[in-house]
């Protein structure tokens, strides 16, 4: 609405509540108050928590009719089908949000499922959704399913804890087949089986070569469910850049399949292989894959079962990467041997800029050997360090080449853009660690700690 003013806003919301004889929301009046640029969209509506039944959510349409929103957050706030059909059919209809969180809602039912798919059919504004801990059940999965097939605008999907194991996500893979804009996808804990769930993820990689982020952390995939997830990526030239396969009772049986379609992957980035017991032997089975490997940047081994021998076998894996980034091995049994291999592979290896560990010391028979310890994860620190140092140095390098390549005399504006470029360059540099920080993270990173370097990458 044009040249709407907060006061009348206000008035709108209050007067709405009194006729619908509802309590007006504390937490919504303050925000209104508070907001101040009214066009185009304001950041965000958050209502997280609130308990918004029919008549709250009817109230809302005064407030939807006038102004439109980034984010609108919907999260935990005991939606009923009633309440979360009429709030979803508004938010298509007004274009409210690119971003909406409606996760952790229970009791939105069929006919709020239906309402969601539609408003994910119709608008084209809708870039995120977020729904985890709603479940998503057979009955109301055709409806979500139809709508991404026909290819909603929606760019990442959360459905974390939505209980889709078996004909929701049959129906859910099938349709994402055809879909071209959806590029990040959580799936995590979903009770997803090695069989018939990844038989679907399988076959949705080598048919979609669009999504850029797959989460499957805590599921229960197995060795025979990455067998399948592996056959998909085998035939992806382009396609999934982060794959998080976090705490999926993964062995080195599943490594062995891994380790033979590493050297075919051409996009992949990430690779999350934490809290899976792979042991020595897996990590024996992925290093000549991970070797063959041209894409992966940062890896992520934690708690994995590894001892030093383990390490060595990493270790050498450092020694011949050019290009690895970020390697996260805390939680694991790595002695001084172990140290020392990865301390010596860091001296050969020019890519790495972060390499975790975890900053105590083992215990060790041998007492001296603790004091080994601590000086070779010093020793790797700073190997790091010099790699993260030339780095830098690399870039403002290649900077500078481009600059002097440029023409001053052709671009007349070009003195006023060097300093800022400058700038920018260090700023990039600087990041790229976080990058990789986010990347590989525990679950316990922000969820979508993943999604930022594929789209840095991108």
């Amino acid at each position: 609405a044009q040249n709407v003013t907060v006061d009348e806003i206000m008035t709108a919301y209050k007067q709405a509540c009194q006729k619908l004889n509802c309590k007006q929301i504390p937490k919504l009046l303050k925000q209104i108050q508070e907001f101040k640029d009214l066009a185009p969209r304001i950041d965000c509506l958050d209502l997280k928590g609130e308990k918004l039944d029919y008549k709250a959510c009817e109230a809302l349409e005064e407030i939807f009719k006038r102004v439109q929103f980034k984010i609108v957050d919907l999260e935990q706030t005991s939606l009923d089908e009633d309440g979360a059909s009429a709030l979803f059919d508004m938010i298509e209809y007004y274009e409210s949000a690119t971003h909406l969180n409606i996760s952790f809602n229970k009791h939105i039912g069929t006919r709020g499922w239906q309402a969601a798919a539609h408003m994910m059919r119709k608008t084209n504004c809708l870039q995120y959704l977020d729904a985890r801990n709603t479940p998503l059940l057979d009955h109301s999965a055709p409806f979500v399913a139809r709508a991404l097939r026909i290819s909603s605008s929606l760019v990442v999907l959360h459905l974390e804890n939505a209980s889709l194991s078996g004909r929701p996500l049959m129906l859910l893979a099938t349709a994402l087949k055809m879909n071209m804009n959806l590029r990040e996808l959580y799936l995590a804990d979903n009770k997803l089986n090695g069989l018939q769930d990844s038989a679907q993820l399988g076959n949705l990689l080598k048919f979609n070569c669009y999504i850029q982020i797959l989460d499957l952390r805590n599921n229960h995939i197995l060795d025979s469910g990455l067998a399948y997830i592996c056959e998909g990526l085998k035939e992806q030239r382009k396609g999934l850049v982060t794959l998080v396969l976090w705490n999926n009772q993964l062995t080195h049986t599943g490594m062995a399949y891994l380790g033979m379609t590493l050297p075919h992957t051409q996009s992949l980035e990430t690779l999350n292989l934490g809290h899976n017991p792979i042991g020595n032997e897996g990590v024996r089975n992925l290093k000549n894959g991970l070797i063959g490997n041209r894409s992966v940047l940062r890896l992520g081994l934690a708690s994995t079962k590894l001892t030093c021998e383990g390490a060595v076998a990493v270790a050498e894996f450092i020694a011949e990467s050019p290009r690895l980034l970020r390697l996260d091995l805390r939680e694991n049994e790595i002695k001084t041997g172990g140290l020392m291999a990865l301390s010596l592979a860091l001296k050969v290896n020019h890519s790495l800029l972060r390499l975790d560990l975890d900053r105590e010391p083992k215990k060790e028979s041998v007492k001296s050997f603790i004091e080994t310890q601590k000086a070779l994860l010093a020793e790797i620190q700073n190997g790091c360090k010099r790699n993260f140092i030339l780095a830098k140095e690399k870039e403002e390098k290649e900077q500078k080449l481009q600059q002097s390549a440029s023409m001053p005399e052709i671009t007349v504006t070009e003195p006023l853009e060097e300093g800022p470029a400058e700038d920018g360059q260090d700023d990039s540099a600087a990041s790229t660690p976080e990058e990789g920080e986010e990347a590989g993270e525990t679950p316990m990173a922000s969820e979508n700690g993943d999604a930022e370097p594929a789209e840095d990458d991108d």
